[in-house]
């Protein structure tokens, strides 16, 4: 086993990361997403309005279907995608069964549905893994409903929505002054916002990646380069589509969503174009370092055959001459002095010398 190891360590392109390829386009649309479900469910509820608030947590998605039509706000954080809890809570809330599906499948482009009598929209939360260099992705469903919010991620220990449970806990904020959908314009600026976390994180690498370029161009900076690139694909390819989700809701006619909030949706429709243009231009900046990289190898190269094109024309004389006196024949100039295989040698290196001082002066050297 440790021999199979060094053996797959030593081979040139262990450095690039071909399985993470495979991960990026393994999703077919056309085939039955296989799901593996949660092993535990945990309910979060905030349920409120400008002078209350009730926090609760249930191991049980029937637990919280006490705060339907109870006039007030109610926030349902579901962490953990069970098809068993999709199908009761979408029933319970009259949900539509199409809903339900977009829920538990795998691998969905960011789309925004309007089915009454609620409004549905899915997208990913992106993180950062430091350990890797890669970009994650957590695939999380929105729902607007009179009254309520639906939240279901897939995965409980990432969530980037902390700050807005701590503006709920605060009396007199604006989020616990307003409706439903203005908590649902929270959620959703809060996952475009954290885009901005993680393509920073994605800047900082392309810089180390460019300097390690400058400094030694070899198979480990270009797989490097290689890897970053697929990130970079990851990211494009959800934030791209998030423009058309939040323009959905800005065209949206629904009764959900109040006029007066339409210009909040219009500042996340701002941030997400503003996360599309440096998306755009970190991928002109790999493009821009693998072009560097090219540069910068075939520089190497020039720098080797220039090198070995001055020994050469340095040596040529050396050989003429060596080549001229080694003939056999009977008469050759100073073939008799005594000093003249001296003196032979003090011509090639004269003439070696006319050479390398002829390059240093036309800056060859």
């Amino acid at each position: 086993m440790i021999k199979h190891s060094l053996v797959r360590l030593l081979q040139p392109l262990s450095f690039f990361n071909t399985r993470r390829t495979r991960e990026i386009f393994k999703v077919n649309p056309t085939s039955n997403p296989v799901r593996i479900e949660a092993e535990e469910t945990d309910i979060h509820v905030f349920d409120y309005d400008a002078t209350k608030l009730e926090e609760r947590r249930f191991p049980r998605v029937a637990d919280c279907f006490q705060y339907r039509n109870n006039n007030h706000v109610t926030w349902i954080n579901i962490d953990g995608i069970r098809k068993a809890d999709v199908e009761e809570i979408c029933q319970h809330f009259n949900i539509h069964y199409l809903i339900a599906e977009d829920i538990l499948s795998i691998g969905q482009r960011p789309k925004m549905d309007e089915l009454d009598p609620v409004l549905y929209c899915l997208l990913n939360m992106l993180y950062f893994n430091e350990s890797n260099g890669s970009v994650e992705t957590e695939q999380i469903s929105l729902v607007l409903g009179k009254g309520f919010v639906i939240s279901i991620q897939e995965i409980p220990e990432k969530d980037v929505f902390g700050t807005i449970r701590e503006k709920l806990k605060l009396t007199g904020s604006k989020l616990r002054s307003s409706g439903a959908d203005y908590l649902y314009y929270c959620l959703l600026d809060m996952i475009v916002d954290h885009y901005f976390v993680v393509m920073e994180k994605l800047s900082t690498r392309i810089e180390q990646i460019e300097e390690r370029v400058i400094r030694r161009s070899d198979k480990r900076a270009l797989a490097e380069i290689n890897n970053l690139r697929k990130e970079l694909f990851v990211l494009k390819g959800n934030v791209s589509p998030v423009r058309d989700l939040i323009n959905g809701f800005i065209r949206s006619e629904s009764d959900l969503l109040e006029e007066k909030n339409t210009k909040y949706f219009k500042d996340v429709l701002d941030h997400i174009v503003q996360a599309n243009d440096l998306a755009e231009n970190l991928r002109d900046l790999m493009i821009n370092v693998q072009d560097l990289y090219i540069s910068q190898v075939n520089l190497k190269m020039n720098e080797v055959m220039k090198v070995m094109a001055i020994v050469t024309c340095v040596l040529t004389p050396a050989t003429v001459i060596g080549g001229i006196f080694g003939m056999n024949f009977e008469i050759i100039p100073l073939s008799q002095h005594p000093n003249g295989f001296y003196l032979t040698l003090l011509v090639m290196a004269i003439t070696m010398a006319v050479f390398l001082l002829y390059f240093w002066r036309k800056r060859w050297l």
